[in-house]
């Protein structure tokens, strides 16, 4: 009789997943992406993926949510600082040089998600998510139609900088969400009466 293998205590297995589906996501695309690429990339067994997930667009979908609520979390803390207009226009735009456009990896999984939820309406919720986080952020500074033109603002840079469009400087990036700022006025400093 041969001896019983033991199994590998691997309680963050479903997470080293997750994370190696988004790897391979931004290096193949989501159409590149399959079971046997993301198990390999985990270092995991081909029978974790449907003990874990409940498919690909299960595994694509919560890959997609970590993304996500990474990137509202990322925004929300850096706009936990700022107290005025001024201050939360200079963090949009160091959110937008220095988040959203900071690796290549970060890029191409941002511009996959996109793709997808363009094409396949099972991941709107995770797109309204984002949407309204960024709007509850920016809506602390300026009026609703304001704050989504800003939001519009920062996705709109992040693809002309992905297809290596411009603009191409923090600068200009600056500058932009300033007039759009003032054309639309902002809200009184935080602590003040309006």
């Amino acid at each position: 009789m041969e001896p019983r293998t033991q199994r590998r205590f691997d309680p963050e297995r479903r997470q080293r997943i997750i994370d190696a589906c988004l790897d391979v996501i931004a290096a193949r695309g989501v159409s590149g992406t399959s079971h046997r690429a993301v198990a390999a990339a985990a270092d995991v067994p081909l029978g974790s993926m449907t003990y874990h997930f409940d498919g690909m667009s299960d595994l694509l979908h919560q890959a997609f949510e970590r993304f996500v609520q990474h990137s509202i979390d990322v925004f929300a803390e850096r706009m936990r600082d700022a107290r005025t207009v001024d201050e939360a226009c200079e963090i949009i735009a160091r959110h937008i040089e220095g988040d959203l456009l900071a690796t290549q990896r970060d890029l191409a999984i941002n511009l996959e998600f996109y793709t997808l939820a363009a094409r396949d309406p099972s991941y709107r919720d995770l797109t309204d998510r984002w949407m309204t986080a960024s709007l509850t952020q920016l809506e602390r500074f300026f009026d609703e139609p304001t704050a989504q033109l800003i939001d519009a603002m920062i996705e709109g840079i992040t693809l002309h900088r992905a297809l290596g469009g411009t603009p191409q400087d923090v600068a200009t990036i600056r500058e932009g969400i300033r007039r759009v700022a003032l054309v639309g006025g902002g809200r009184p400093t935080i602590g003040q009466r309006a």
